[in-house]
């Protein structure tokens, strides 16, 4: 049948190794690929590459030349043979069986990695257009030709056929910046990846070989990128932020808790933390330098400086003002910590006795003001203790003149005293 008086779907496994004639039905080969141009939402379909037998060389010719598609034939127009050519990449193009087919995708709604087993199109007005990916077992069983005895068997003893799980090309992109074409993303994912938890999106990247995973992690905004090397195991975040320009790394690092920050930081090569740190803002580069300076295993050094601190003698209308204005930035707001003007530790108090408190009341009247707090040169052991011991969520950390420095978590405890918690496996 005339290609142009088609409508029809068909599949790419259907097509492949078809033969290939010209109008009066000499053969010309198989055809062995299939070449589109991407750019559009349903790329279309621009040149054959079809393998000739003797001698074997595969050669290209244009879409435009296909006259019909009959049976397991594809005929050309004329003596089509006069106008193969050799085939040369172009950088918007994909050959299909080469550098699509059993290629990953990344199903940010499943967060997990899918293959592409089969490609679908749609012939119509002439031209072959590509819709969707198959990433189902119907697809591995039609390639297989096991797809009418499977149809048959299900058919007969269940009612039932296996379903294909189609993706729409719409959502297919080859990964930014690569040159090769041979990793996927679904398209969503610029939209998506943020809304996937970091742990499942730190999971996505560490399975992926190191090529992929760079390549996706050079496309995730810089929050998101931030939350997930917090996520991933250290080894993987080194060599991840190592990928990027220090300009860019430097913006990461500023997006992640100052804890996480700093132990990335501790990890990379000397030239390329003093770099790094060198792009980032006065502000941030002095709080992260001032926790790189503690020794390694101290309480200093598992410390974050993202914490609220209030004047004792404000009122709990003023104070809570305050935490409104600042608890964003905070990545704990359990409680809040008092000080004097010199940032001396002299109570705290959780949220849940400030937002019951009448709002005239003074700070300094309700605070507890029996904290329980750690010296910067605490041992680690000694922080795992003191939450065993007390059963806290969040700990103090103050100086040797009772300036409040920081504060540390529960899970920054079980972190520095169980890494196999946070990382149940090593990953390269």
């Amino acid at each position: 049948m005339d290609k142009n008086d088609l409508r029809m779907f068909i599949f790419l496994s259907e097509l492949l190794d078809r033969r290939v004639v010209d109008e009066a039905g000499n053969a010309l080969g198989k055809l062995n690929d299939l070449i589109v141009q991407i750019g559009e939402v349903f790329p279309k379909v621009t040149q054959l590459c079809v393998v000739s037998p003797r001698p074997k060389t595969t050669k290209v010719i244009g879409w435009e030349e296909v006259l019909s598609l009959e049976g397991n034939v594809i005929k050309l127009k004329g003596d089509a043979s006069a106008k193969f050519q050799n085939y040369h990449s172009k950088p918007q193009e994909l050959l299909l069986r080469d550098e699509i087919m059993d290629k990953q995708v990344v199903d940010t709604y499943g967060s997990k990695l899918e293959r592409v087993n089969d490609l679908h199109f749609l012939i119509n007005h002439g031209e072959l257009r590509l819709v969707h990916v198959d990433v189902g077992i119907r697809a591995i069983l039609r390639r297989l030709g096991f797809i009418r005895v499977m149809d048959a068997l299900t058919n007969w003893f269940f009612a039932y056929q296996v379903p294909s799980k189609l993706i729409s090309w719409k959502y297919v992109q080859p990964l930014a910046k690569d040159p090769f074409k041979e990793d996927l993303k679904l398209n969503v994912t610029q939209r998506k990846l943020t809304e996937i938890h970091p742990s499942e999106l730190a999971d996505l990247l560490e399975e992926l070989d190191r090529e992929k995973r760079e390549a996706m992690f050079k496309s995730l905004d810089v929050e998101t990128a931030a939350q997930t090397l917090e996520e991933v195991h250290p080894e993987v975040s080194v060599a991840l932020i190592e990928t990027v320009g220090e300009e860019k790394a430097s913006d990461i690092i500023e997006e992640m808790a100052p804890d996480e920050a700093v132990d990335l930081l501790a990890d990379l090569p000397e030239e390329k933390k003093d770099t790094i740190i060198q792009a980032m803002e006065k502000e941030k580069r002095e709080e992260l330098e001032k926790l790189l300076a503690y020794p390694e295993g101290t309480a200093g050094s598992l410390m974050t400086v993202d914490f609220i601190t209030l004047l004792k003698n404000l009122t709990v209308a003023q104070a809570i003002e305050q935490i409104r204005k600042h608890a964003l930035a905070s990545e704990v707001v359990y409680y809040v910590y008092l000080t004097n003007e010199q940032k001396q530790l002299f109570g705290v108090l959780s949220l849940r006795h400030l937002l019951v408190a009448t709002p005239d009341s003074t700070l300094e009247k309700i605070m507890n003001k029996r904290v329980k707090k750690l010296k910067v040169n605490d041992s680690k052991k000694k922080v795992v203790n003191y939450f065993r011991k007390y059963d806290y969520v969040v700990v103090p950390v103050v100086d040797e003149n009772n300036i409040i420095r920081g504060i540390i978590t529960l899970k920054d405890a079980i972190d520095a005293e169980m890494p196999e918690f946070r990382h149940p496996k090593k990953r390269k």
